[in-house]
């Protein structure tokens, strides 16, 4: 990589720890930045899933006070979460990747769009402290967001943060704050598998890397200063520009 490469790769860094800390969706920047370093689409890929783990961590400890009284449900949820990282993994190594990428950009959209009509949907589905079996769809919903974010992950906490707000009485910050720790425990699986199975370029890591650790903690900071409303008016525009970037990609 030469000069130009490498700050490409530090600013992008930098706005996708910041956008994940927030909304999520930050592998959008960083992996078209990959892409403009010359890598393959595949090495890409599992190399920016290595790079944005650092800052998913530093998003966690930004966010660790909103995650207070959650530590059970935490220990609930973890084992699923890493059970369906692993298995978006292989499948990214193993399956071809078209099906699932003509299908990604509508699962975004969607998740964005519940999010925006979270509170009229919660008068259909009932409210969460209403809800039977609340633990099981609770689980469901963490392991299918881990498999899609073992294989791809783009909004991934796009996703978390508009399924979680609908099961869990809890107000946003919380539920940032609980989407960043299922973010990190899922990044985690995607270092361990593809740096043993997956093409990753290094050098490249090692630019992205700390750029993404420090654009995490500071996007941490400022998302538990935002309003709900305009934290949630934040994520659902990033998960609808994601949406519409990626379905132009997949039919592109």
């Amino acid at each position: 990589m030469d000069f130009t490469h490498v700050l490409l790769l530090v600013v992008a860094g930098l706005a996708a720890g910041g956008v994940n800390a927030v909304a999520g969706g930050g592998s959008l920047i960083t992996f078209p930045s990959l892409i403009a370093t010359g890598l393959p689409s595949v090495d890409a890929n599992v190399t920016n899933s290595v790079s944005v783990f650092p800052g998913y961590v530093s998003s966690v400890v930004g966010s660790r006070a909103d995650l207070a009284g959650q530590g059970r449900r935490l220990r609930g949820i973890l084992p699923v979460s890493v059970a369906g990282a692993a298995l978006g993994c292989a499948l990214l190594l193993l399956t071809p990747a078209r099906a699932f990428e003509l299908i990604v950009p509508f699962l975004v959209l969607g998740a964005a769009a519940t999010l925006a009509f979270q509170e009229r949907l919660r008068g259909l589905v009932g409210h969460p402290r209403q809800m039977s079996h609340q633990k099981v769809t609770l689980q469901a919903v963490v392991f299918v967001g881990a498999i899609y974010g073992g294989y791809f992950g783009a909004a991934l906490g796009v996703m978390y943060v508009a399924a979680l707000a609908l099961i869990l009485d809890e107000p946003l910050n919380r539920i940032n704050a609980l989407k960043n720790v299922l973010s990190a425990t899922v990044g985690l699986v995607t270092v361990v598998v593809f740096a043993i199975f997956g093409p990753v370029h290094w050098g490249a890591v090692l630019t992205l890397a700390p750029a993404t650790i420090v654009g995490g903690y500071v996007g941490a900071r400022v998302a538990r200063r935002l309003p709900a409303r305009v934290l949630k008016m934040i994520i659902v525009t990033f998960g609808t520009v994601v949406g519409m970037v990626l379905l132009y990609q997949a039919v592109s």
